[in-house]
């Protein structure tokens, strides 16, 4: 009987061990220090990304010629659609052999895939849901605009859309966890594409105006109550100019107009989205995301994509979101700074999972990776580009990819910034360690060959603290000088200066700088076109 016993604790023990064992391993974020990192196969992983065209992964075929460019372009990571039509083309009948053959051919690439699930919808459209939801209206209702007319949104006011969607969903996550937890191929999951309200920044149709007249959800107070120290301003604004009322309906709360139609839509869609994403989440725990197409400033509520995961409506999103661990930006809007400081103002971790892949692109997401110490960041149509060897993509993602254990050993504790700089910002101040960075653009040097072009190229570098004194710096077209943060009266010099690369994580010198490398001892410095990571060392003297 007692060794009967010890077999049984021993199964068990063996039981627990093993569940843990797996548990630990499915990628996930953690915090470290004031910063989120991405863990996957239990180490700290930089997505170095790039997101397909909406129409390449649609057969193997169409991919063939991209994974060349995936790897002359030093990603480790694709971003690619899974259509929600074409895994279940029948109703309740599902082919995830193209999902299958994507995840066996990243991982011959030695590639890790983040899956963006066009579902319900996409751009605010439901063009990717299937025939058989397109073709029964009745059971599957659309929006409808304030003129009565329908159009191709569904309703996230559906219990009937929202159950095919999630029993989809989750269909895949549960395919996903049992084909592929173990290697982690796939590490993390985008919930629908561009969530959002046109051309009204509200739903009309039947089930939308019976809940736009009943109490807002309790829910819903409940977060704002206990969060209102906290709230994005544009939204305590709205909520205070109506008395910080805690009962009534949507336009008794918050007032009648657009702004009250999108925060009562926002709040529709991010239930709809959240449950789609629990129940992903109870099939396999991946890390999800919500991704936002930007409004402008002049556009209204419905001239964009009204009700999106954007920064003025994060606590609706939040409020109702509790199993999406990211809101994303998406990018074809120039004003890159001033959006990402309104995406993580409230402290929340920062993903670009799609920005415009212009020429601005590369140096972006290294200022990302460097400044808000991104989780990662993807260029949208890497497919596109002709040549991809001479891509400056490449280039930049080489820098991250030797450098990313260093940025992760010292995420969260400020030892890393980063700067973006062009014509109009030449210059920007960093404070790090014992000494006070200028970094200025490579051009503001009046002997530099394009120093009087009318554009300047974007540049951008990043800057990590190694110990007091010691620093790596990784750009391209960048000029550095330094002084003390202690005392005016003494001067910053330059110990050593070191070109070098990483090789098996450990830095290797190739060319020791001074005299004219260094303006005799002045500056740093990457040229345009350049793409260095140099280790500096600095003193001080009176």
């Amino acid at each position: 009987m007692i060794g009967f016993s010890k077999k049984i604790v021993s199964v068990f023990f063996l039981t627990v061990l093993q569940f843990g064992f797996s548990q630990e391993k499915t990628p996930r974020l953690q915090k470290k220090g004031n910063r989120t990192q991405l863990i996957v196969n239990n180490k700290p992983f930089i997505i170095r990304g790039g997101e397909l065209g909406n129409s390449s992964a649609t057969s193997m075929e169409s991919m063939e010629p991209i994974w060349s460019k995936v790897a002359d372009m030093n990603l480790n990571t694709v971003l690619t659609p899974v259509y929600w039509e074409l895994i279940e083309p029948q109703e309740g009948k599902f082919d995830f052999s193209l999902v299958d053959d994507l995840i066996l051919r990243a991982r011959k690439e030695n590639l890790k895939l983040v899956f963006l699930w066009f579902g319900s919808w996409k751009n605010s459209m439901s063009s990717h849901a299937p025939a058989w939801v397109k073709l029964n209206q009745k059971n599957y209702p659309r929006v409808k605009d304030d003129k009565n007319r329908s159009h191709e949104i569904l309703t996230p006011l559906s219990e009937n859309n929202l159950e095919a969607d999630l029993k989809a969903f989750q269909k895949l996550m549960s395919h996903v966890k049992d084909f592929d937890q173990k290697e982690q191929t796939v590490i993390m999951v985008q919930v629908e594409n561009e969530i959002g309200m046109l051309p009204t920044a509200r739903d009309y149709c039947v089930l939308a105006n019976e809940a736009f007249n009943k109490p807002v959800p309790d829910e819903f107070f409940k977060y704002m109550q206990k969060n209102k120290e906290k709230l994005v301003p544009e939204f305590l604004e709205i909520w205070k100019k109506n008395g910080f009322k805690t009962s009534g309906n949507w336009e008794q709360i918050f007032g009648k107009g657009l702004h009250t139609d999108e925060i009562f839509m926002a709040w529709y869609f991010a239930k709809f989205t959240n449950k789609i994403a629990k129940a992903g989440k109870d099939a396999y725990a991946l890390p999800l995301f919500v991704n936002a197409a930007l409004n402008a400033p002049e556009k209204k509520p419905g001239e964009y994509p009204s009700a999106g995961p954007l920064p003025h409506l994060m606590d609706i999103w939040k409020a109702a979101g509790t199993s999406i661990d990211l809101l994303s930006p998406d990018f074809y809007n120039p004003l890159f700074k001033h959006w990402n400081d309104l995406f993580t103002r409230q402290g929340d971790p920062l993903f670009i999972p799609e920005h415009r892949f212009d020429e601005s692109a590369p140096f972006k997401g290294l200022y990302a990776i460097g400044h808000y110490e991104a989780i990662g960041f993807s260029p949208f149509s890497i497919e596109s580009v002709a040549d991809a060897k001479k891509e400056p993509l490449g280039k930049i993602y080489n820098l991250v990819k030797q450098l990313s254990p260093v940025i992760e050993a010292n995420k969260g504790q400020e030892k890393i910034d980063g700067v973006l700089l062009d014509k109009i910002n030449q210059l920007q101040i960093i404070k790090l360690g014992n000494f006070e960075f200028t970094f200025k653009h490579d051009y503001t040097l009046n002997w530099s060959d394009g120093a009087k072009a009318d554009v300047w190229p974007i540049s951008s570098a990043m800057i990590i603290e190694i110990a007091p004194d010691e620093f790596y710096i990784a750009g391209s077209g960048i000029v550095v000088t330094f002084k003390p943060l202690k005392s005016m009266e003494i001067n910053a010099g330059i110990l050593k200066t070191d070109q070098g690369i990483f090789e098996n994580d450990v830095w290797k010198t190739i060319r020791h700088f001074n005299g004219d490398q260094t303006h005799q001892g002045r500056h740093l410095r990457i040229s345009v076109g350049d793409y260095e990571i140099q280790k500096i060392k600095l003193y001080t003297y009176e």
